[in-house]
Parts: C-alpha cells; structure tokens; sequence
C-alpha cells in the first residue's frame, strides 16, 4: 500500500541519513520532501501541515542538531510523529488498539457501518473469524435488509469460517432482527454479535434514521466503520460523517493490500479522533489484522515488520511440526516431501510481496512478479509431479524418473535436475545452521533460502 510513500520518505531522509553533522538546510530539505510524499499520498492537507510544522520545531532543536549521530535523531523523529499520526502515542504505539468487548457472560455488540461496496460484509465474517479464533463466540446477525443478496452472502461467508449466521428472509425491521438474533444468542451460549447493516452508495437521512434505531436498541460495545482504502481522503471525510451523526469507536480500512497511496491512513486518526482499527489485507478470510501503528511506521520508513512477518510464520506453522522438522533436519531425513509442506505453509502466509515487504530494507526493491519468474512456483509445480516414493527418497529419481517428472509438470530434464541439486545443496546448509544452534525450522531464513 505504501510503497510510492515509502521510496519518497526514503529519499527525503538521505538529506540527513549518515551525517556525522546535519545543518538546518538540510533538515528544510528533507522536511520539504517529506511534505511533498505526503501531499502526493493524499494525505489530508491540515494533517500534512501539523506534521510538518511539529517535525520542524522538534528537529530543529539543539538536542538534534548537537547530537553524536543527528541523522539518526532526525530518522527517529520522523518516526516517532508518524506513529503519533497513525493513531499511537506512548506505550500505545507498539499495541493495536483492542476491541472493547465484555466477558463471556454478557453478550457483546459490535456494530458494522459503512457504505455499500465497502467491504462491510467480508469484514463481518473476516472479525468473527479473529474473535473465533481468539476463543470467543460470534453470530453474525445480517440486518442489511436493502442491498439483494446481502444476506446470502453473509451466510455463505459463515459457513466458510463455521460461525452461525442469523438471518430473516423477507424481515423489513432491522431491530425486530436484532432482537431475535439476541434472543438466539442467549440460548446457544453466544457471547459475541457482529451486526452486518444497511449501507447505501451514498449517505442519506434514510439510512441514518434506520442505523440511528438500531443502535438505540443494540447499545453498542462498538461501533466500526468499514472503509475502503481506495477512495483516499474520501474515506476520511465519510468517517467524519459518520461519527458525527451516529458515533464510531474505530474504523476498518479495506484494501490496504491495493496500490491506494495511503492518504486515508495516515489522515483518519488526527481528522475523526477514532483509531483505526483492523485492516483488511486480501481476498481471504484470514487476510484481517490489528492495525499497529508503530509497524506500519516501520514499513512507511523502509524499515520491514519482522514482528508481522514473525506472527505470521507462527499461524500457519504448528511448533510440533517445527521440532519434528529440526529433528529430521539433524538426522539428515529432510526430504522432498519436507520442502514441498514448508513451501505450501509460506505460500498460507499471503502474498509474497507482502512477505517482502516485511524485510527491512526490502519493500518497493523487489516485485512479486520478479520472485514468481526465480521458479518459486515452478519448484512447487515439479514436487507435485513426483511420486510420493520419489519424494520420500531423492535418490531413486534417476534419468527416467526424471524425464517422466519433467513431462508432467510442464518442465525440462535439465529443470528437474537443477531443483534436486538445489535441494541437497540447501540441506547441507541447513545442517550447518542446525549444528551451530540456529534453527531453520522456527524461522523464515530456510523459507528465503528456497525462494533464491
């Protein structure tokens, strides 16, 4: 999302990166281009301007400029106004701001808002998702009553995550829903509702009227506005509304995975006085996550998310699997089969360029396209054609073996042959890493050996 943002902060900050000794001249100019990036990624013009004049008088203070490294200071202040504009300050900085929700014997309410065609419905599923997996026990009410097909999407959504879905064909009064949701609730130990409502392509007194009662009869834990990170300070200005004439405690960002230049992110704290909450980061339903505000400082300043990346990892790799692997790996019994799983695991993870771009230094330098044409798919396509001997014992894949593998994967011999020499040259050098006390299993180095 932030990739054009984060090349120009970039280049903005080798005015003062390195320098043993930086002048004011060369704070103005990196504050200049700074402004510059953040006018051209939409952002808010009042927010461009607080940002800019807080930085100035902050770096331009004797404690920078008298300082052992000032370039460094200057990185770091620049930092520090970032995440403050994202939404944290102190210790909130490195946390994402929790939903407020009520112990197990209370039910809980989370209201979704937002205009038609922003996402409100996937997000509905994508947070029951979290909150499932996170222990609790959500229903999703469909009280959107206007858009065809909502509530069938809402429940098809439900029965890919497993979470029950309360719906009336044919009900014209989102509260009676609501009610009978909560009654349904009460009798099947459901401690969480997430009420999916109407959203129309554009505000109007109708549709406020409408969530106004409703949420005069749900009395709220919270309420979350679901925007699409596309429409930049369109975004902003929505939430605004919305806040204002029904009240919100966070907003959702859709589409943060997009090429959007990010406007509406860095905008949306300081303009509505709501956190942003979770950002919704592709298609599936476990593309959802905390928004923290020091991470995505990070990524903005070309500094990776190797916390993000480490959370990641941990999700689709199970620790038994991780220590079976290091024992096979130490006994030198990592097999083909061994490399194919590892490779199916990272390929759960989401997009590579995500991946990438959680590497510091690494966002924006390579392309997924660039990683796909290294075979990282074409690796996975000629495991598949083996046979499950073949893949439990490399050996025995001699020249035969190796052109039947070819054919049936689209490849040449000579490919077929390079993936195997690949593969027993890395687990030689992942004995190594085992031997000297790092373990390739739990971590993504092995993962970044196989794509190179």
């Amino acid at each position: 999302m932030f990739d054009k943002l984060t090349q120009k902060v970039s280049g903005a900050l080798r005015f003062v990166a390195g320098k043993s000794s930086i002048s004011e001249k060369n704070i103005e100019d990196a504050v200049d281009a700074i402004k510059m990036a953040l006018l051209e990624a939409d952002v808010n013009l009042r927010v461009v301007r607080r940002f800019v004049n807080s930085m100035i008088e902050e770096a331009k203070g004797e404690k920078v400029l008298r300082a052992v490294e000032p370039g460094q200071q200057f990185v770091k202040i620049v930092h520090d106004k970032m995440v403050s504009y994202l939404g944290g300050g102190g210790p909130e900085a490195a946390t994402a701001q929790a939903l407020k929700l009520r112990g197990p014997d209370v039910i809980s309410t989370v209201l979704m808002l937002g205009l038609q065609g922003s996402g409100k419905t996937t997000s509905s599923a994508k947070l029951a998702l979290r909150l499932k997996k996170e222990g609790r026990k959500p229903l999703l009410v469909a009280c959107d009553l206007v858009r065809p097909a909502a509530m069938e999407q809402l429940a098809v959504l439900g029965r890919q995550i497993g979470v029950p879905v309360h719906k009336e064909d044919g009900a014209q009064d989102s509260v009676k829903v609501y009610r009978s949701a909560l009654a349904w609730a009460g009798q099947n130990l459901i401690d969480t509702l997430i009420i999916d409502t109407t959203g129309r392509l554009q505000i109007d007194d109708l549709m406020m009227a409408e969530l106004s009662r409703l949420r005069d009869a749900a009395k709220p834990d919270e309420m979350l506005l679901v925007a699409d990170a596309m429409t930049g300070q369109s975004a902003v200005d929505i939430a605004k509304t919305f806040d204002e004439k029904i009240g919100l405690t966070g907003v959702i960002l859709t589409k943060f995975d997009s090429d959007t230049r990010g406007g509406a992110a860095l905008s949306l704290k300081t303009i509505t006085g709501k956190p942003l909450k979770f950002v919704g980061t592709g298609e599936k339903s476990e593309d959802f996550e905390p928004f923290y505000p020091d991470r995505i400082a990070g990524r903005i300043l070309g500094m990776g998310d190797v916390v993000s990346l480490v959370e990641k990892a941990q999700e689709v790799i199970d620790k038994k699997e991780a220590l079976e692997l290091q024992a096979k790996l130490e006994k030198e019994n990592f097999t083909l089969e061994d490399w194919l799983n590892q490779l199916r695991a990272i390929k759960k993870m989401g997009s590579l360029q995500s991946m990438l771009d959680m590497i510091p230094g690494m966002q924006g330098r390579i392309s997924e396209d660039a990683v796909d044409k290294a075979d990282f798919k074409l690796q996975e396509v000629i495991l598949s054609s083996m046979t499950r001997k073949e893949r439990a014992n490399h050996l025995i894949i001699g020249p035969s073996r190796r052109s039947r593998i070819a054919h049936g994967s689209g490849t040449s011999v000579a490919e077929v042959a390079r993936l195997i020499k690949k593969f027993e040259k890395m687990r030689g050098q992942m004995k190594k890493m085992v031997k000297m006390g790092k373990n390739p299993a739990k971590n993504l180095h092995g993962a970044a050996m196989w794509m190179n």
